[in-house]
């Protein structure tokens, strides 16, 4: 039984008096209410109250018992929040009519996690983020926000750092602050890019850490008048923003599955099968590890102002080949699908349910790739299967996916490719200013 005065105490000692009581909807956009610290025992048993239809993606009725949405918090998740003075930060898991919703991505996780854990085995996953800092031009448009920022070839550019070093040493500091273990921060690919990165974790853990990481950076950011930007592609010129993640698993021993030192590539025979089935599943994978129209301009195969671009266009896996979809690494697993607008709770999801799928099928995925995919597409040579072009190819890759998707949660999918094509309708019936400026005249 927890002893809630106790918690109650403690954190009022702190000077806390409320608790943002946070979940994500189905976008992975983090929403929430502040209430307050008193009545902790009532927001981790029975949940903070919202409604239902008001958040995208859950599906509830408009009356009647399953209405109304409940996010419990999740105890050992309470932190003071450095930028919310009297704040404390909680993790929520949905729950509508006292029982868990199979629409909220973090029980679904869970869920898919719980099959893992059936088996002896845990999921770490190192997350990398990358993003960029924006602001709004004198025409109302979004321009990077350092103007000096413009090297043909600006990965590692110190300048920039220290030019953004106030703003960088608040988030460093911040974050620390909450309990991140930063590893590095670099300026990245891209004029306004960055990448922050910190130590890894079991599933479940990266991914409250990294809506944790988001809501952080977007207050940071605001504080010195910038945008901290999650959108995958916002300079068509540019290498765009990806959220790659760094996969291993261990038995109850502690035994790393997928490493492998006599191996190839340094994969155990389980490491080789995990890699088939993201390989395998990875048209449908597209649809929740890259769930915006935006994604697919990131997902292109055409060249950067810089010169250099990542862009993990074909399914293919090689030994430290960034220019591969699966990256092998030091007996690890570097999935480069994903990017910073996806729901990161429904995408570990589905990228564990799929790696899980080539273990128990016993997948072989193809043969390695030892080249730069990006000179052999030069070279006019044959190349592998490509990923979808557009976030419409890849909504009905995860329709047709059946097995992916009942293995991932069928509920969330399908509220997931409901919303999303209602999405890509709407796109598509956007007129941009591309397409007057080649059309408008020319006919």
């Amino acid at each position: 039984m927890h002893d809630y005065k106790k918690t109650i105490a403690s954190l009022q000692a702190r000077g806390i008096h409320s608790v943002l009581t946070q979940f994500c909807d189905l976008h992975g956009v983090a929403k929430g209410k502040l209430v307050p610290v008193e009545k902790l025992q009532e927001w981790a048993e029975q949940g903070a109250g919202f409604a239902g239809p008001s958040i995208w993606g859950t599906g509830l009725p408009r009356f009647g018992a399953r209405s109304e949405y409940y996010g419990r918090v999740q105890l050992d998740s309470l932190r003071p929040l450095p930028f919310m003075p009297g704040v404390a930060h909680a993790v929520c898991d949905g729950y509508a009519g006292a029982e868990p919703l199979d629409t909220c991505s973090r029980q679904m996780l869970k869920t898919v996690l719980q099959s893992l854990q059936s088996r002896g085995l845990t999921l770490w996953v190192g997350i990398e983020p990358e993003f960029f800092l924006l602001r709004k031009g004198t025409d109302g448009a979004w321009q990077v926000a350092d103007a000096a920022d413009q090297l043909d070839k600006p990965s590692y550019d110190l300048k920039s750092i220290h030019r953004n070093a106030a703003l960088l040493e608040d988030m460093r500091s911040t974050l620390t602050q909450l309990g991140f273990e930063l590893q590095q921060i670099d300026h990245e690919d891209a004029c306004g890019q960055y990448e922050i990165n910190y130590r890894f974790d079991d599933a479940l853990a990266a991914a409250d850490r990294y809506m944790l990481f988001k809501m952080t950076a977007h207050a940071v950011a605001e504080r010195h008048g910038l945008l901290f930007s999650s959108m995958p592609k916002p300079v068509a010129t540019a290498p765009g923003s990806g959220l790659h993640f760094h996969l291993s698993l261990t038995d109850a021993s502690g035994r790393a599955v997928f490493a492998d030192a006599q191996g190839a590539l340094g994969l155990s025979r389980a490491g080789h099968q995990f890699a088939a089935g993201l390989l395998h599943h990875a048209d449908a994978l597209s649809a929740l590890c890259a769930p915006t129209v935006n994604s697919y301009k990131r997902l292109a195969s055409s060249q950067s102002a810089s010169g250099t671009t990542w862009s993990p266009v074909w399914k293919s896996y090689g030994d430290n080949n960034r220019t591969c979809l699966v990256r092998t690494v030091a007996g690890r697993i570097e999935w480069r699908l994903p990017d910073p607008s996806c729901n990161v709770y429904a995408a570990i999801a589905a990228t564990l349910a799929a790696g899980l799928q080539g273990m128990d099928q016993a997948l072989t995925p193809p043969e390695p790739c030892d080249e730069d995919l990006y000179l052999r597409q030069a070279s006019g040579q044959t190349m592998p299967p490509r990923l979808p072009r557009n976030l419409e190819e890849a909504l009905d890759a995860l329709q047709a996916d059946s097995v992916l998707r009942n293995a991932v949660g069928a509920a969330f999918c399908d509220q997931f490719l409901h919303l999303k094509r209602a999405e890509w309708d709407a796109y598509s019936q956007h007129v941009s200013g591309w397409e007057l400026q080649h059309y408008a005249a020319a006919f």
